[in-house]
């Protein structure tokens, strides 16, 4: 199995939603059952199987998110050395080279990104121009729409 790459925040999340999902919400999907059940007649019940649906959803999740953990590996960025690189978990700043326009974003994990919170996804096309390269460097991100050149303008480590 792969190796699934994350920062500390990343792994984090994941077993407080896991801690969540575990002893909250399958505790009270369970609960919701066995008061469904009481209604009688399950075939007509909407309750019941509105339950049974969202108690599939808990377990899947439960699963994947077990999965994810078993096979993470942590990347805590703020122990590596500070050299300007681009590696996953830096937080770049970037100018467009035609617009003088400013962007900040953090290099995570698949299931990290969220882009409106400056967090994209080591597979993104920005991540793939991004990588490797250095506090200085022009790189060309290929969009729908044609090209973009970013300047790194730093590198964070944080």
């Amino acid at each position: 199995m792969q190796k699934v790459p994350m920062t500390v925040q990343g792994e984090q999340a994941l077993r407080e939603e896991l801690e969540q999902l575990k002893k909250v919400d399958r505790p009270k999907v369970i609960k919701e059952i066995a008061e469904a059940r009481e209604h009688g007649d399950l075939k007509e019940n909407a309750e019941y199987h509105a339950a049974r649906e969202q108690q599939g959803f808990i377990e899947g999740r439960i699963q994947d998110i077990e999965g994810k953990l078993s096979n993470v590996q942590v990347i805590d960025i703020t122990t590596m050395p500070k050299n300007g690189k681009v590696i996953f978990g830096t937080t770049v700043k970037l100018i467009n080279v035609d617009t003088d326009e400013e962007k900040q974003y953090q290099i995570v994990g698949e299931d990290e990104a969220d882009v409106p919170k400056g967090k994209i996804s080591s597979g993104s096309p920005i991540a793939r121009a991004l990588l490797g390269k250095e506090e200085g460097d022009v790189v060309v991100v290929k969009v729908p729409n044609g090209e973009i050149e970013y300047e790194i303008e730093e590198v964070l480590y944080i």
